[in-house]
């Protein structure tokens, strides 16, 4: 092990040595050459990426070139504000955020090279679906329309040709053989897809990570530009990446090297987004000469807990070895319940949670977790039933809501007239205006050559301009020089309430969503940074289908997808739907890849307990879509010994705590 001297120690702040085990202590003063820290579950993955800020600034590195990626923007600050509270406020100017975020902010600032200005509109899914669907329409034979893709499977196909780095024709033949007839047709409408969204001034999710490095690969002098700003750069979840964001790595890192990527390849879960298991597989061939270190001491879980998790991931069949331990001792040994139903599953669960909340257990320690948001339906119906609070996270789409989409279009257009799908969307919301007339709208607008301000001068048939007069009020109101975004939001929520209030039966809860989306606007100075991260970082947390702002303190059960779970921890975790074909799927039991992501997806789930650990089935499951009746407890689970996983029928389990 490594051993600071008396010199060291007086130069120094923090004593790192004694505020950090031992690997932990190695990866942060391992500062010269590439470094790859395989990070169990619980193993104090930020506090050693903190850690490692506040002794690299010590050193005298500039803040401005250390350079932090993460997966979301709540991770980058957490550590940020970390390193801040630990060294000082120098810590601040560490550049920090997400991939997208960082390629959206390199891209506005060089957005010149890429033929765009810099108030370009990010597409969410929603949206970039939507354009799609234009252009099919109008390119697609009537008669074709029903055996043809749709929209969402187009964007699916294109979003899987950009994130894996393939051809349209290599994914179709990979994954949707039986489109293959229509290959041709849908490279044509991929390739008008991509004109349009030069044409309105659109990037989507993927053209953030395929601009930014095709602007670093065709311009040496502006990526060297880019890479010599950063001396030192640190990459979190690794094994989350996908061969974009990879070859992002590389092109940043300069000729020094100086690359740490911290991951767990057993909590790698996101092939279904493009992510690249292979990545973090092949990091040290891709820098020769890395150091590997690995963090297995865990301050997370029991002992017992652990003991089962080590036991899952043994059978992956490629990893870096680990066997996770704690120093704590006892704890309760993971319990897998089998029961005769559904029914049975969600009333064992709800029964479970009252006798730990009798034990002092808070709601909010406690979390169901399952692979899919409709597996919990028969759950929530219980709880509701018994009184529980919860919140679900995972599955709920706030910033797809229509009377949110609503709201963002009228900011959207602010920064970017050329916006034709927010135009749209604003017109139609106006009474007796078509898609058509919409369109003629728009086209009227661009022509004034003003902003979103042509609105008011654009020449439009007068029985057409009547309609508009309420529209041409709030824009003559809006003066994005002068408002700030929460004044700009609140006037814009005033327009569009008496419409709320006429499209929706729900409008009152729908409201509240509007309010909370407001008070989000408060924390922004820069209308442009507010429409990137709610399309970058939007929130996705619900109690009863409304947003759940800020509800982390709120006394609540949490209902979460296993994927929505990662990184959190909780008292008790039950996983529900342990059962063979719906965990893993029917779909990943015959290829091996998915089978193994299945078996890292259970992983992830149960290294989320700290003391209680529950698996759930029911028995005798009538599977439709395969037509057999599922009877077996997940194959991960089933043959683990006694010793490690105690099984119990419900009809023999006595419910005690």
């Amino acid at each position: 092990m490594i051993k600071e001297n008396e010199i060291m120690q007086q130069k120094f702040c923090i004593s790192y040595e004694k505020e950090l085990n031992a690997s932990q202590y190695e990866a942060v003063v391992h500062t010269k050459g590439p470094l790859l820290v395989i990070a169990g579950a619980g193993s104090g993955k930020t506090r050693t990426l903190t850690y490692r800020v506040a002794r690299l600034v010590e050193e005298g590195t500039p803040p401005a070139s250390i350079l932090l990626l993460t997966f979301t923007r709540k991770a980058s600050q957490e550590m940020l504000n970390r390193a801040t509270n630990l060294l000082d406020k120098r810590c601040e100017g560490v550049s920090g955020g997400t991939f997208h975020s960082f390629a959206n902010y390199i891209l506005r600032r060089y957005s010149r090279y890429i033929g765009f200005d810099s108030g370009f509109n990010i597409l969410d899914r929603d949206d970039s679906e939507a354009l799609i669907g234009i252009v099919r329409k109008e390119m697609l034979n009537t008669s074709k329309h029903s055996s043809f893709p749709r929209k969402q499977t187009l964007a699916n196909i294109f979003g899987k040709a950009a994130n894996k780095v393939l051809s349209i024709s290599d994914v179709i033949q990979n994954d949707y053989i039986h489109f293959e007839d229509d290959i041709e047709m849908i490279e044509m409408i991929h390739k008008e897809y991509a004109r349009r969204k030069i044409l309105h001034s659109y990037l989507d999710y993927d053209d953030l990570l395929i601009r930014f490095k095709t602007l670093m690969e065709d311009n040496a002098d502006l990526k060297d530009r880019i890479s010599s700003a950063y001396e030192h750069i640190m990459v979190d979840e690794y094994q989350d990446t996908n061969k974009i964001q990879s070859e992002i790595v590389c092109l940043l890192t300069g000729t020094n090297k100086n690359i740490m990527v911290v991951g767990d390849d057993s909590q790698s879960i996101y092939a279904f987004r493009g992510a690249d298991f292979k990545n973090i597989m092949e990091f040290p061939k891709l820098f020769p000469g890395t150091r590997i270190i690995a963090l297995e001491e865990n301050y997370r879980s029991d002992q017992p807990i652990l003991d089962l998790t080590n036991v899952i991931i043994e059978r992956a069949s490629e990893k870096y070895s680990k066997i996770l331990f704690t120093k704590r001792k006892g704890g309760a040994k993971p319990l897998l319940v089998k029961t005769s139903t559904e029914n049975g599953q969600s009333m064992f669960i709800v029964e479970k949670i009252n006798k730990l909340v009798q034990n002092n257990v808070p709601l909010s320690e406690i979390a169901v977790l399952f692979r899919a948001g409709y597996y919990s339906f028969d759950l929530e119906i219980e709880l509701a039933r018994n009184g529980i609070p919860f919140k679900k996270v995972g599955g709920f789409k706030f910033v797809e809501s229509a009377h949110i989409k609503d709201i963002l279009a009228h900011m959207k257009v602010i920064v970017n007239p050329k916006d034709r799908l927010s135009w749209q969307r604003i017109l139609l919301l106006i009474d007796k205006i078509g898609p058509k007339t919409a369109y003629n709208i728009f086209g009227a607008i661009l022509k004034e050559n003003s902003g979103y301000s042509g609105l008011l001068t654009a020449k439009i048939q007068n029985s057409v301009s009547d309609k508009l007069e309420e529209l041409k009020k709030l824009f003559g109101k809006i003066d994005p020089d002068a408002m700030s975004v929460y004044d700009m939001g609140k006037e814009i929520a005033e327009y569009y309430l008496p419409v709320l209030r006429q499209r929706f039966d729900d409008y009152p809860k729908r409201e509240k969503d509007i309010e909370h989306l407001i008070l989000i606007m408060e924390r922004y100075n820069s209308l442009v940074e507010f429409l990137s991260d709610m399309t970058l970082e939007p929130p996705n947390a619900a109690i009863n289908n409304t947003l759940a702002e800020n509800s982390g303190a709120d006394n609540c059960l949490v209902l979460s997808t296993i994927h929505s779970a990662k990184g959190l921890e909780w008292h008790t975790v039950f996983i529900i739907w342990a059962l063979d074909g719906r965990f893993p799927s029917m779909y990943s039991i015959n290829n091996p890849e998915e089978l193994e992501e299945e078996l890292r997806l259970m992983y992830v789930a149960a290294t989320r307990a700290k003391k209680n650990l529950y698996f759930t089935y029911p028995n005798r499951f009538y599977d439709r879509s395969s037509g057999m009746v599922l009877n077996r407890p997940s194959r991960f689970l089933e043959l683990i010994n006694s010793n490690i996983l105690s099984k119990h029928s419900l009809t023999t389990y006595d419910y005690e705590y």
